[in-house]
């Protein structure tokens, strides 16, 4: 029993006197009172979504399914349709038919569509489906009155290359797949094919023939097209005379990444829908704003106008008002644009003294071709939601995140994670450096700039940094991992960032991973780092990896640094998963240097998880102790098992064992600074907690915080499960406190949230994340990342969103 569980040259501009009067989100009504029809094109798989470029009038999309049922999973289509600013419009499901496993393909299930466009621009329907995130389960398709559109496929994300296939499941129709060639050498194989509908024809730009590609009995053909670089923009088109099979094309369907649109699966069933999205995908961004302020407060507003061609473009901007205009500065009227770049654009008012909210629109019109489309700027009266406590979980909505629900606007750097130097000046990572907050006013330092000596000498002008983590010793001296023309370099200051001098890391390159303070742990001289030097995969267990662990113990040698050489630690490590969660590999008090690590495990041996140690070096004898294994993290020969390892004021060490969608583990060192002396037996935070990615550090008061993904289930996606990103402490003697949720994704099925946790020399924690939907089509459309910071000012108790004044 299954559980429910368009090319366009010029584009209408309307009055800017003309109202907008953006349909309310709605539910379908149920499918049994919409009248079946017949979808103008072919079905199709995969999940992705649908660009209408449309103009004034009524847009209406009917929407197809057909499930396949070949699999017990509940496939309920969900669609959403958005306006150029991405303002939800109207949400609808077509539910799963309930047919049994094996019964075929199901009977054809409908739902429609609509709004009223007053101002012209690119909607979106964005399609996603429970429990099947790469739409293997149904067929959809589609009929719409608007003239000009383009298909993206874009299933969930997979572990691999990412490819999407053209996957047609309309047999009984002939059908086209028109798109825009690669320049560059071109491999097309299809199968699944009806050979006796006979072959498929490929049609250039102008219409003419370019060949017939035969279909073999077993239904499949392919084709090679040597590179030609005058195939033109001009979209190609490929005819199915039944319209049933899976195609694969060079630049397409999969890319390398010097294509034109690497990941981007642009088509159309239909030669005359084409309009040249793809030139001017992300024209403005961000879609929209939601500003709050008081009656006559000065705002500025700005804007990024993007260029996705690879020339140079003009681009014509206007001021669209609802109602009567009111006072607004609009930077330029005009920009230039070089190829594959943004430039700034921004807006300067003064907020309205009626009390009411009052919106504007920037439109965007490019030169060449008359594309055209906008951004919404909202005026709310009053205090912005986002500087106060938040109710929490906070539920991320479509298209509805931390500035459309709170109007979240950071004045700060929020490229990644903050941390805090020892007299609390708040320190993040940017482009090509660092950014301090000093005297209420954020200072960014070019390392290219300021690194003034290398030791020994190298060549290279550039810095990048390797890691995102910035560490502080006892006395200030701050530290960053970098490379320079190849080179990995430990980066060292002892002015407070002024300047930097870079020192050549010795040996292989690998991976690297830096102390930084997780809550007890400033070290009394230079911070040590960790080396992972990958020495062997598993082509059959894609996450088991083997590493040479090594560790670097710098040290202080008159005004200079000796890193010294690398101290092997293991040859098993499994390796180091940071991207989520941001773990701790060192901890160090005094001479005590604390390493903790997982290892990869013979497949043949059944090991219960990942097995998780701790070693410490002492930096005055230089010896090792014997590593201690504290616990297992399951799955075994698993990288996501990262494990992380804080300190308490006692000097006690506290760990949780990494696992991957199951209970972390926690142990507790039973003397001070001590890895050797014998540890706690590992008990999990919880019962049943789906559990992944540790983020973990240690309070003023010894309180134990981690943040990490938990999957949950039932609402508000009853047909399907979820990812949360949770939230739990640990009180001094006391167990661990119930997982609190404090963010919910949009979406169903996988997501992750890209969560650093730190805490800065008050004890208040800083969640920095930036959610990440698997599915393609979303997180395509947003031009950009959506990180967002939190700060707990009371030990996890409530939580706000960061504003600077939060920071001093």
């Amino acid at each position: 029993m299954r559980r429910r569980l368009l090319p366009l040259l010029t584009l209408l501009l309307v009055a800017a006197s003309c109202l907008t009067q953006a349909a309310e989100p709605v539910t379908a009504p149920p499918k049994e009172t919409l009248p079946v029809t017949s979808p103008t094109y072919p079905l199709f798989g995969g999940c992705g979504g649908v660009y209408l470029y449309a103009e004034s009038g009524p847009l209406v999309v009917d929407l197809f399914k057909r499930d396949r049922n070949t699999r017990d999973t509940t496939a309920e289509l969900r669609a959403i349709l958005v306006g150029p600013d991405r303002q939800v419009l109207q949400e609808v499901s077509i539910p799963d038919d309930r047919k049994p496993t094996g019964s075929g393909l199901g009977p054809m299930e409908q739902v429609t569509l609509s709004t009223t466009v007053e101002r012209a621009g690119v909607y979106a329907v964005n399609i996603t489906v429970s429990q099947d995130r790469y739409g293997d389960n149904l067929l959809w398709g589609f009929k719409t009155n608007c003239r000009r559109f383009l298909v993206e496929t874009a299933r969930g994300h997979r572990d691999r290359r990412h490819e999407e296939p053209i996957v047609l499941g309309s047999p009984e129709q002939p059908g086209d797949v028109c798109f825009l060639p690669r320049k560059g050498e071109m491999n097309l194989d299809a199968s699944g094919l009806l050979a006796s509908a006979g072959p498929l024809q490929l049609f250039d730009g102008a219409g003419k023939l370019v060949k017939e590609l035969p279909v073999d009995n077993t239904g499949k053909t392919e084709a090679s097209f040597p590179a030609d670089p005058s195939r033109g923009d001009k979209p190609w088109r490929l005819h199915f005379p039944a319209a049933k099979g899976v195609l694969n094309l060079d630049g397409l369907t999969r890319w390398e990444t010097k294509d034109a649109a690497p990941d981007l699966c642009y088509w159309s069933p239909d030669l005359t829908s084409w309009f040249p999205f793809l030139r001017s995908r992300w024209l403005l961004s961000p879609y929209s704003t939601t500003v709050y302020g008081d009656a006559g407060e000065p705002q500025q507003v700005t804007f990024q106008v993007h260029n996705n061609a690879d020339e140079e473009r003009g681009v014509q901007l206007a001021l669209e008002f609802d109602g009567a205009p009111w006072p607004v500065q609009l930077s330029t009227q005009e920009v230039r644009v070089k190829g594959r770049s943004a430039v700034p654009v921004s807006l300067q008012f003064s907020f309205p003294t009626d009390g009411k909210p009052h919106q504007l629109r920037l439109r965007a019109t490019t030169e060449d071709d008359g594309f055209s489309t906008y951004s919404t700027v909202l005026l709310k009266p009053g205090n912005a939601p986002a500087t106060q406590a938040l109710k929490m979980p906070i539920l991320l909505k479509p298209y509805q995140h931390e500035n459309e629900q709170f109007g979240y606007r950071p004045d700060y750097p929020l490229q990644n994670q903050m941390y805090f130097d020892p007299s609390n000046h708040a320190v993040t990572e940017v482009a090509g450096g660092i950014s301090m907050l000093v005297d209420g006013r954020w200072t960014t330092i070019d390392l290219s700039r300021a690194v003034t000596a290398r030791v020994p000498d190298f060549k290279g002008e550039t810095f990048s940094l390797s890691t995102t983590k910035v560490g502080f010793d006892r006395e200030g001296g701050l530290y960053l991992l970098a490379t320079c023309a190849g080179t990995p370099v430990l980066l060292h200051s002892a002015d407070r960032g002024k300047t930097f001098t870079a020192y050549v890391i010795p040996g292989r390159r690998g991976a690297l991973d830096l102390e930084q303070c997780s809550g007890h742990n400033l070290p009394d001289g230079p911070m040590p780092f960790v080396r992972f030097v990958a020495t062997a995969s598993d082509p059959k267990l894609i996450w088991r990896r083997i590493n040479d662990l090594e560790l670097f113990v710098p040290r202080k040698v008159g005004d200079r640094l000796d890193l010294g050489q690398p101290i092997l630690i293991s040859r098993e490590c499994i390796g180091f998963s940071g991207h989520s969660g941001m773990p701790s590999s060192v901890v160090s008090r005094g001479s005590k240097v604390h390493v903790i690590w997982g290892e990869a495990t013979d497949p043949e041996a059944k090991a219960p998880g990942v097995p998780t140690y701790v070693v410490t070096y002492d930096r005055e004898t230089g010896k090792l102790t014997t590593p201690a294994l504290v616990g297992y993290g399951p799955p075994a020969n698993d990288i996501h098992n990262t494990p992380s390892m804080t300190m308490d004021a006692d000097g006690y060490l506290h760990i949780l064992v990494g696992t991957h969608g199951r209970p972390f583990q926690y142990a507790r060192s039973l003397k001070p600074n001590d890895s050797s002396a014998g540890w706690t037996e590992p008990q999990a935070p919880g019962a049943d907690l789906s559990q992944t990615y540790v983020g973990l550090v240690c309070g003023a008061d010894n309180t134990l915080h981690t943040t990490f993904r938990l999957w949950r289930s039932g609402e508000p996606f009853p047909a399907s499960s979820y990812a949360t990103l949770a939230y739990q402490r640990k009180r001094p003697g006391q167990p661990w406190e119930e997982p609190r949720i404090l963010i919910l994704a949009p979406f169903s099925e996988y997501s992750v949230f890209y969560h650093r946790l730190t805490i800065d020399q008050r004890g208040r924690l800083f969640l920095s994340y930036d959610y990440w939907s698997t599915y393609w089509f979303y997180r395509n459309d947003h031009f950009g990342s959506r990180r967002a910071l939190l700060m707990s000012p009371d030990g996890g108790d409530t939580w706000k969103l960061v504003q600077t004044s939060d920071l001093q």
